[in-house]
């Protein structure tokens, strides 16, 4: 507790024989039955340390934002004096203006209530499709409908017609059909919504390419394969897919690096088979990991054109670009994959 009170620059009154100091920052959005205002908390002597700490780090986050008071104001719809009573402390601050406050400022609603941006984790999808189906018979070519709970469907929606930066808690609330302080009782902010998904997409799809890599055993046959994985999910995924590739500079430390890791090893498999059908001859690029890059990256831009209602299926889409793939990689005609 000391540690905080020298952080904001400024002694919490408390009388010599009081108890401790009792700070909860969770309180607020983990039971949406007793949502009220952020100063629920207190010391003995009446200092809120709640609206000491959401000020604190209001201003320190504005004046990161280079934005001046006013502009902050202008921006919440609020007078510049309520602002500074915020910020100073001197106000409770319901959910629903810590919810505009985040939403303005461009951070996660927990970072206003506790002072730190902590590290986001989600487990809920560390098994997305089942091993057995994946591993059957091409079962990784199979896509059953995309499965999302609620209030990431809103925040996929939202994202996708507004971007990351265009959304807001409340319009993902309305979409995912919750309340904004229900939505808060699941997912931190907009940070954890969109790393939520992004480790959906990126989860999902490797376990696709790994499913289809171990059916094949040859490496020009494991890249026509990795091609066609590729091509499937970015068509049959289109909306994951899209996020993907608009979104990565959105996200924050240390999922950025987590997941900006993940994409590499997507890369570094095609990399490897093609390097090795390039070693037994049947490739004849001269320069086998460029055309890698250029392969992958003819099918990870398929999001930003293909549509459901289009004249082309996803699976004959599939079939062009492993076409394509093999005449950029100059594979031998005598060994050349078939599809399917």
């Amino acid at each position: 507790m000391m540690q905080l009170e020298q952080s904001l620059g400024r002694a919490v009154t408390r009388p010599p024989c009081s108890g401790p100091l009792l700070l909860s920052t969770t309180i607020l959005f983990r039971n949406p039955e007793i949502v009220s205002e952020v100063d629920v908390v207190t010391d003995s002597g009446g200092t809120s340390v709640h609206r000491v700490v959401l000020g604190a780090t209001v201003r320190d986050v504005r004046r990161e934002r280079g934005m001046s008071a006013r502009q902050l104001a202008q921006q919440l719809a609020v007078s510049v004096g309520t602002l500074s009573a915020i910020e100073n402390g001197r106000v409770g601050t319901s959910s629903e203006r810590v919810v505009d406050l985040a939403d303005v400022l461009g951070v996660r609603a927990d970072r206003l209530l506790a002072g730190i941006a902590e590290p986001i984790q989600d487990g809920r999808w560390e098994q997305l499709v089942d091993p057995v189906v994946l591993a059957g018979a091409g079962g990784w070519r199979r896509f059953e409908p995309l499965d999302l709970d609620p209030a990431l469907r809103g925040a996929l929606a939202s994202f996708l017609e507004f971007g990351y930066h265009g959304s807001t808690m409340r319009g993902i609330a309305e979409r995912a059909g919750l309340s904004v302080a229900g939505l808060y009782h699941y997912y931190a902010g907009k940070q954890q919504l969109l790393v939520a998904i992004l480790d959906r997409t990126m989860g999902e799809l490797q376990q696709r390419t790994s499913a289809a890599r171990h059916g094949a055993s040859d490496p020009w046959t494991r890249f026509a394969h990795l091609v066609e994985c590729q091509v499937l999910f970015h068509s049959h995924r289109r909306e994951l897919g899209f996020i993907g590739a608009t979104e990565m500079r959105s996200l924050a430390a240390p999922a950025r690096g987590r997941i900006a890791e993940m994409r590499r090893e997507e890369q570094s498999r095609v990399d490897a088979e093609t390097v090795a059908a390039c070693r037994a001859g049947v490739f004849r690029t001269p320069q086998p990991k460029e055309a890698a890059r250029a392969v992958v990256t003819l099918c990870t831009a398929i999001p930003q054109w293909y549509r459901r209602a289009g004249p082309s299926t996803p699976e004959e889409i599939a079939q062009w670009y492993v076409d394509f793939a093999l005449d950029l990689v100059q594979c031998d005609p005598a060994v050349r994959p078939r599809h399917g």
